[in-house]
């Protein structure tokens, strides 16, 4: 029998980024809002982001000068890429980090728990360990 002839997918573009998204000496996410104006004018069909997301080495978490939680602040900035990426439509991919400072600090980590998300945003937002195997298409 011939072998079955394998159809090459379309191209994907696929953009990673690693946190910290805070500059050193602040946790206003400026790097983060970039990365965000990238992302919404590049469109990738998908974003692997790795942590941290809110760095326990980060001076004003280290000193407990942070205005809210540190959950409450990750879910902040976790709310600030999906609503800032929405109209690009690609797809999430939140990968914690050891020293996500809201996050179990075992390995291997389990995804982040993000109850909150709103159901449209569902399809396209995904939590994965770390590590993990992830199977672009």
């Amino acid at each position: 029998l011939p072998k079955p002839r394998l159809v090459p997918a379309e191209p994907r573009m696929v953009l990673v980024a690693c946190g910290p998204y805070t500059t050193s000496d602040s946790v206003t996410y400026d790097p983060l809002a970039d990365l965000i104006e990238v992302i919404a004018r590049d469109r990738p069909d998908v974003c692997v982001l790795f942590g941290p997301f809110l760095d326990a080495k980060h001076e004003q978490v280290e000193n407990c000068q942070l205005l809210g939680s540190f959950a409450d602040v990750f879910k902040l900035c976790l709310r600030t890429i999906i609503e800032g990426t929405r109209s690009a439509g690609s797809q999430l991919v939140f990968v914690p980090s050891l020293r996500d400072v809201h996050h179990d600090y075992v390995y291997p980590q389990p995804p982040f728990l993000y109850p909150e998300l709103p159901k449209d945003d569902k399809p396209r937002v995904h939590f994965v360990p770390d590590p993990c195997t992830l199977d672009v298409d």
